[in-house]
């Protein structure tokens, strides 16, 4: 199983959604936010994360992407902070203790898993009451516009209709991408009350060498901070942006 694709990456308007609920969750105690990255891939998410004070358990089953993650960690001194669970995902239930995590990560998971209802119900029940999951999912809507617009209409009507909005060739990388709706259902029927879906990456993904010497990068990341939240902006970014809480 892949995970760590584009998806898991994210811009800094995710990155201040996460950073703002874990001010919360300080707020509320003395103690250090423990958060649970699923699918943590090399720790592009856990590494930060654990440099700014929190306690982070990584569940990866590639050992090849959990090799740089170490290396990563300790570059940073931040090994310490950092547990690894050398699994797939759907054995989160059974190796990180149900209830213990403030914000549960699943950044470019929901894509390549095999039961992303069993996934969903698995990572709600890993939040603690009241903790937060948050998700990265890869958008159908923003891949069947980048293929018409690039002319290829066949493959943009296969992804526009099929199931699950996926390609023959897309092979073992991903296996569905999600709409807005879609994407609230899954997590709504797992028991998350949905608090933000915001869009990540309107045009960011979209913009070539050209264009980008007409615009900072500052310039562009608060064209995005807007167009992310903007119906119907929000529907055709490259990825889908969920914060979803577990009620207290």
């Amino acid at each position: 199983m892949r995970t760590e694709i584009g998806a898991a990456r994210g811009s800094t308007a995710v990155r201040r959604v996460l950073e703002d609920e874990l001010a919360r969750v300080r707020a509320g105690r003395a103690t250090e936010p423990h958060v649970v990255d699923v699918g943590g891939g090399t720790g592009v998410w856990a590494v930060p994360l654990a440099a700014a004070g929190c306690r982070v358990t990584v569940v990866e089953p590639n050992q090849d992407a959990l090799a740089t993650l170490r290396r990563r960690a300790e570059e940073c001194e931040v090994g310490g902070r950092i547990t690894v669970v050398a699994d797939d995902t759907d054995a989160l239930s059974s190796r990180v203790e149900p209830g213990s995590a403030d914000l549960v990560l699943a950044h470019g998971v929901l894509e390549v898993v095999d039961d992303p209802r069993a996934v969903a119900a698995a990572l709600a029940s890993t939040a603690a009451p009241g903790g937060a999951v948050s998700v990265l999912a890869a958008n159908r809507y923003a891949a069947v516009l980048h293929r018409a617009l690039a002319g290829r209409l066949t493959e943009a009507k296969q992804l526009l209709t099929g199931a699950d909005g996926v390609l023959p060739d897309d092979g073992e990388s991903i296996l569905r991408r999600y709409g807005t709706e879609s994407l609230r259902v899954l997590l709504e029927s797992a028991g998350l009350k949905l608090e933000l879906l915001q869009g990540d990456a309107v045009v960011a993904d979209s913009v070539g060498e050209a264009e980008s010497e007409q615009f900072t990068a500052d310039e562009l990341a608060e064209f995005e901070d807007v167009a992310g939240t903007v119906s119907p902006l929000l529907d055709i970014a490259s990825r889908l942006h969920a914060l979803a809480r577990r009620p207290a």
